[in-house]
């Protein structure tokens, strides 16, 4: 595994032109890519961590989460997790919804995040990813794993442990669970320096804890029956 970091675009975009296949994690800092709420989520992040870290006795950490980027031929995908902003969920490649905080207020979309699986989609303010891409396989059989996995993703509430993994589920969980379902070395993705992704070791720990099964869908096909209406 070779990490990359803070190389800019033109270079990203350079390797994506040359290789075949390639899985790429990107770090962001919690918040970026949420326009109409990131000064909130930073800064709730910000009370979240501070409290952590003086339960656990220890400094504050810069929170991250992960965003995806695949290359398959000549096809990209984006996979990353973030609030449910509206219904035109197929514009964003939406394959997943899951509720925030608890199942019943997910009923509205206020709390309701989506899993997306973009076809030549974006991740939004790349440009602020940290230690950024870490370059995680080349190998096409891998890539295409992934994005057949991607509908099958669990989606218990946000923000708490339901799956009883002993962490919070998020979009940490569902990046690092798909990486771990995908047979990638995921304990081995190294965060920037003084960094923590919270969530990250639950997907680890259902990933691992779930029999395997045959994804029927790709991302790029069908949806699972998770799949926002």
């Amino acid at each position: 595994m070779t990490a990359v970091a803070d190389r800019p675009r033109r270079a990203v975009g350079f390797q994506r032109a040359l290789a075949p296949a390639a899985v790429d994690l990107y770090w962001l800092p919690l918040g970026a890519g949420a326009p109409s709420g990131s000064h909130l989520v930073r800064l709730s992040g910000k009370v979240y961590e501070a409290l952590s870290a003086a339960v656990e006795r220890r400094q504050p950490l810069h929170l991250y989460h992960a965003g995806l980027e695949i290359r398959l031929g000549d096809e990209w995908f984006v996979i990353e997790v973030a609030p449910s902003p509206d219904a035109r969920g197929a514009n964003r490649g939406v394959v997943a919804e899951g509720p925030v905080g608890s199942h019943l207020a997910g009923a509205l979309r206020l709390f309701r995040y989506e899993i997306r699986c973009w076809s030549n989609g974006v991740i939004v303010d790349v440009d602020e990813a940290v230690a950024s891409p870490i370059r995680l396989t080349d190998e096409p059989v891998i890539a295409r794993r992934l994005l057949e996995l991607v509908s099958e993703a669990p989606t218990p509430a946000w923000g708490r442990d339901e799956l009883r993994a002993g962490d919070m589920w998020n979009s940490n969980s569902v990046i690092s669970w798909l990486l771990a379902r995908a047979g990638l070395p995921v304990q081995d993705v190294s965060l920037p320096p003084d960094g923590r992704a919270p969530g990250w070791e639950a997907g680890i720990v259902v990933a691992r804890s779930s029999p395997c099964q045959t994804a029927s869908n790709t991302c790029s096909g069908g949806t699972s029956s998770q799949t926002a209406r």
